[in-house]
């Protein structure tokens, strides 16, 4: 990075804290009025997105729509509909005075100031103008660096982002490594990264020097729970669209199956028939690009080290970025597969006699962004909730859960920090103030 794209990272840096101090950003309608125009300029630029998703992650022009443009748009008409209510002061019950005056005490939600935002590659447009959208409702400047391994998307959200809003409101830094080593040393008001484990602990140790509050969403391999009684066909089609959507590159995908041993030769054959017919020719160049070369040997590695136990699939292609869905069985913890989140189209199937058992292997391990549980046992379902620690969880679906503006989204332990989504962005981007008076 030289000297001058250093000055200017810098430059305006110090024009949104100047901006941020003006209070224009604390104003509702001027929150409103921002948030609608960007979504007019953000709608306009739908057929951008999905070429530059395309060229990317090779996704279809449905998947991008729906899970990227339509998931962020959403989002941020549920905020629009809401912030007023969440903005008023909240009354809250006040202790006596010691001197016996009356008191008078509230609740009031501020912005923090001056935000900065890291985007992930694997939903470049989702998981980046989300976390925007969240920060500006709540009253937030921001600054985003999206992922650099996402260029053509990065390039058309700094496209919208300029014809939006003035840099000294919402500004775009592109870039990498420097960049963001850079970024990290000024002294923002909060940081909400998504992205891996491993640079999590970089930005958070980071904060940590300047005491700066933040938000990690992260990852981790997310275990599916097939039990018994589990209604195999909609397993499959729904652990299938979890998996394969986004070729397998996301942070709350199925990671693994943990499969009652009963049902587990029927399950794959239902799983291999269902592939069949949805990719008849196989699945390659269908399910979407893996984000780079040598994310696509980090996954073969995985099905060199235990060839013997592909049982679908398997194929790639270095030069197109392709990859099959993959199946593996007869899986062990002791499996290179199992070392790490796979964050790719592959999926290792491991069985199960006891769930005492079974649930034990789980819990060893680091807590998950999410767990999944088929099953028609409200009770078993229940007893599986009780006995473990999720992120999030989902009981005979997948990753739908991520998109609902409802529900808090988030992790635990080493998949993340903090939550967001609806309300929970506009508290997650707010600093909750007690003020009590006496009359």
């Amino acid at each position: 990075m030289d000297k001058q794209s250093e000055q200017k990272i810098r430059e305006v840096f110090q024009q949104q804290k100047a901006f941020f101090k003006t209070n224009q950003t604390k104003d509702i309608e001027f929150r409103k009025s921002q948030v609608r125009k960007f979504r007019d300029v953000f709608s306009s630029h739908t057929d951008a997105l999905c070429d530059a998703l395309q060229t990317d992650l090779g996704k279809s022009r449905k998947e991008a729509e729906y899970v990227e443009i339509q998931i962020v748009l959403s989002e941020l008409d549920y905020l629009l509909e809401n912030i007023e209510e969440w903005s008023k002061p909240t009354p809250a019950a006040s202790k006596p005075h010691p001197s016996g005056a009356k008191v008078e005490s509230k609740i009031i939600d501020e912005p923090y100031g001056v935000t900065y935002i890291i985007g992930p590659f694997n939903y470049p447009v989702q998981l980046t103008f989300s976390p925007l959208i969240g920060a500006l409702i709540a009253g937030n400047t921001a600054v985003i660096k999206p992922s650099e391994n996402t260029p053509h998307v990065a390039e058309v959200l700094e496209d919208i982002v300029k014809a939006s809003f003035d840099e000294s409101y919402v500004a775009v830094v592109q870039g990498a490594v420097e960049e963001n080593t850079l970024l990290l040393s000024l002294p923002f008001d909060y940081i909400f990264f998504t992205g891996s484990p491993h640079v999590g602990k970089i930005v958070m140790k980071a904060a940590a020097e300047q005491l700066i509050p933040l938000t990690l969403e992260l990852g981790g391999k997310s275990p599916t729970i097939v039990h018994s009684d589990a209604d195999l066909d909609k397993a499959v089609e729904r652990i299938s669209y979890g998996k394969w959507i986004n070729c397998g590159q996301t942070c709350v995908a199925p990671d693994y199956i943990y499969i009652h041993e009963s049902v587990k030769d029927a399950f794959i054959e239902k799983f291999k028939s269902y592939l069949q017919a949805h990719y008849p020719d196989g699945s390659l160049g269908k399910i979407g690009k893996i984000v780079s070369q040598n994310q696509i040997k980090n996954l073969a590695k995985y099905l060199e080290a235990a060839q013997e136990k592909v049982i679908y699939g398997g194929g790639y292609d270095l030069d197109t970025r392709h990859f099959e869905a993959t199946l593996m069985d007869a899986v062990s913890w002791n499996d290179l597969v199992m070392q790490q989140e796979i964050f790719g189209p592959i999926l290792p199937v491991m069985t199960y006699h006891d769930i005492d058992e079974a649930l034990e292997e789980i819990n060893n391990r680091p807590k998950p962004l999410a767990l999944y549980i088929f099953t028609e046992n409200q009770a078993f379902a229940d007893s599986v909730l009780s006995r473990t620690t999720s992120g999030d969880a989902e009981i005979n679906s997948t990753i739908i859960h991520v998109g609902s503006h409802y529900l808090p989204f988030g992790g635990v332990g080493t998949s993340g920090m903090g939550k967001y989504h609806g309300k929970f962005s506009f508290k997650t981007f707010s600093h909750s103030r007690s003020v009590l008076q006496v009359k």
